[in-house]
């Protein structure tokens, strides 16, 4: 999502960043622990909804790998998995577009993200000739990011925010193919924030709580249970050359508050959880109008439950066309 950003030793002006608010679902459908939202997708000074009127747009790159215990079951796509491990590389486009107009008093923004996903996964599967080890690939387009709402309040160093991300089934899935681009479901994902940046100091804080809600998976008849997410950051912002280089970290936190259920829950209330912290590196470059901002995180699973155990990196980069 966008920002207000405040910057050391310049006057406060608006930067729009654009959201993320969550990303492609890593080729793993949500009956593998992993839903439309992913940690890192937003929570840090980069993310904060545009108080500007005007476009943003937003490149960003996801890796992510991970694995899970050979003793431990996870269905994916209708089929039990065990010893799984994955990868993704994910490109995601989006853009957002600022009202000049101030409903409820709030700057107003609405938007788009459109991601295409590379995925790998190995797995064992039982078969009537016993166990044996299978990898699927796929890429394609993955499930479309719908941003109808984005609202923020702005009253000097402090912004509040809500938000109203879906995401909706347009990529591509297949049943029983471990690798998806596709989750074949839709989420709503109501997110609150609240966000200080302090133009004098640079300091530089985020906090993001938001409620995953999935339909069921026609295909497989898998209903995947609620999500809380959690993701706080700070941040300390330094003049470097002609921009502002940031320094800080992000912790995280994701549970499933509500089991799975459905005819093709086989494994019962499935629910998993994950947390974790890791750096941020920011580079801030005004140009007028313009202004480009760029994002390195790397976020560690630390402690996890009934999903893979991997690591996030993430590469944002946003350029704000204000009026």
């Amino acid at each position: 999502m966008q920002l207000t950003n405040h910057l050391p030793g310049a006057p406060a002006w608006p930067l729009a960043l654009a959201l993320t608010l969550g990303g492609p679902g890593l080729a793993l459908a949500a009956e593998g622990g992993v839903g439309h939202y992913l940690p890192g997708g937003m929570a840090t000074l980069i993310d904060r909804p545009p108080t500007k009127p005007g476009w943003v747009v937003e490149p960003i790159v996801l890796h992510y790998e991970g694995s899970a215990s050979a003793s431990r079951a996870i269905p994916i796509a209708g089929t039990l998995t065990a010893g799984l491990r994955a990868s993704s590389d994910a490109v995601m486009l989006g853009g957002l577009y600022t009202l000049t107009q101030t409903p409820f008093g709030a700057h107003y923004s609405l938007g788009a993200y459109v991601p295409y996903v590379w995925a790998s996964v190995t797995a064992q599967l039982d078969t009537p000739l016993g166990t044996v080890r299978r990898r699927d690939r796929a890429a394609g387009f993955g499930d479309l990011t719908l941003i109808p709402a984005m609202l923020a309040w702005q009253t000097g160093f402090w912004q509040v925010s809500a938000t109203l991300p879906v995401y909706a089934p347009t990529g591509q899935y297949q049943q029983g193919r471990l690798a998806n681009p596709g989750l074949n479901y839709w989420t709503f994902d109501p997110t609150l924030g609240v966000s200080y940046g302090n133009d004098k100091s640079g300091l530089n804080a985020a906090l993001y709580l938001g409620l995953g809600m999935n339909t069921e998976n026609p295909a497989t008849r898998y209903h995947s249970g609620s999500t809380l997410h959690l993701d706080a950051s700070i941040q300390q912002l330094l003049p470097v050359g002609p921009g502002f280089l940031g320094i800080g970290a992000q912790a995280f936190y994701l549970e499933q508050v509500t089991p799975d259920s459905g005819a093709g829950a086989r494994l019962g209330g499935f629910q998993g959880r994950t947390a974790g912290v890791g750096p941020v590196l920011s580079y801030v470059l005004p140009r007028g109008t313009k202004t480009l901002v760029a994002e390195l995180r790397w976020l560690p699973e630390l402690d996890v439950s009934k999903r893979l155990t991997g690591d996030y990196i993430w590469l944002k980069l946003v350029c704000q066309f204000g009026k």
